[in-house]
């Protein structure tokens, strides 16, 4: 496997971080996950937008360009032959020492991974997810904006080992104030009646890439779109629940704190919802070749 590592490709056991670099020590740093299907990396400019929007936010500056970093991604894919793959491009604050100071770091480490992802079993896009609500809660916007793509994800991994312990694959979290959030790595959405409502950006949501082309495909679904504070009853009591995010695309949720949704089928607008979503990873992106 080649690895992109501060503007070489190198193999795998030659990419290596310093243990003094703050993205480490500190989760100082940004990122992106991002796909492609079938050389086509989906919503790419996107993605590269938003990885430094994150960046300008934590006052880090990437040593390279929006259209090198491009360039940087294609070339990791063709380098290892990927016709399908998920890219974690990674920005961290770079070598310093065991102080906070960032002033210390003065060259930012860059480096970008092309591999496989499957974040649920593949048979739980056919029968839905059970997911349940952790104690957890997101962090408020007030300490870290949501926005913020960050390499500090404990306390998304706090609530991923809270669902562990109750044995299902996905943890819904709510925000300090009690509303509902997004899940550890997904945003949700619920449809009633003829309604696509999800949280809005400022119950600590982050503007996902998938939860933004769900909400263009719901008119062609002739459903109205609604950003809205939502609690735990309204979630039980919605017709259709489903999660979006790069890697776990579009899932169908069935139970949630044990309460069935839809009798426990997905239904069948979020089937619509991921055949649209199937026919845009195929002209949404930049192209590449191998």
């Amino acid at each position: 496997m080649k690895i992109y590592f501060n503007g070489k490709l190198v193999e795998r056991q030659e990419a290596r971080v310093s243990v003094f670099d703050h993205g480490l020590l500190y989760g100082d740093g940004v990122f992106e996950g991002i796909r492609s299907y079938n050389c086509l990396v989906f919503m790419l400019k996107e993605h590269i937008d938003r990885l430094y929007a994150s960046a300008q936010a934590i006052w880090l500056k990437i040593p390279i360009s929006k259209e090198d970093m491009i360039k940087a991604i294609i070339s990791t894919l063709k380098a290892n032959k990927l016709r399908d793959a998920y890219i974690r491009v990674v920005v961290t604050r770079g070598e310093g020492d065991l102080g906070l100071d960032p002033r210390k770091c003065s060259h930012p480490t860059t480096f970008i991974i092309t591999d496989k992802i499957v974040l649920y079993p593949r048979q739980l896009y056919a029968k839905g997810l059970n997911i349940v609500t952790v104690p957890t809660r997101r962090n408020i916007p007030e300490a870290i904006n949501p926005q913020i793509k960050s390499l500090n994800y404990l306390n998304n991994i706090l609530a991923k080992i809270e669902a562990i312990t109750f044995n299902v694959e996905e943890a819904l979290m709510l925000n300090s104030e009690g509303f509902v959030s997004e899940c550890t790595g997904d945003n949700i959405f619920m449809i009633k009646d003829d309604c696509l409502i999800t949280p809005p950006t400022t119950a600590g949501v982050l503007a996902g890439i998938t939860r933004r082309v769900v909400m263009e495909i719901a008119p062609k679904l002739k459903l109205k779109i609604r950003e809205s504070l939502l609690t735990r009853y309204d979630l039980y009591n919605a017709n259709e629940l489903f999660l979006t995010g790069t890697a776990a695309e579009i899932i169908p949720v069935v139970t949630i704190d044990s309460r069935v949704i839809n009798d426990g089928k997905p239904g069948a607008k979020t089937l619509s919802f991921m055949s649209e979503f199937h026919k845009l990873t195929k002209i949404k992106g930049v192209k590449y070749a191998l």
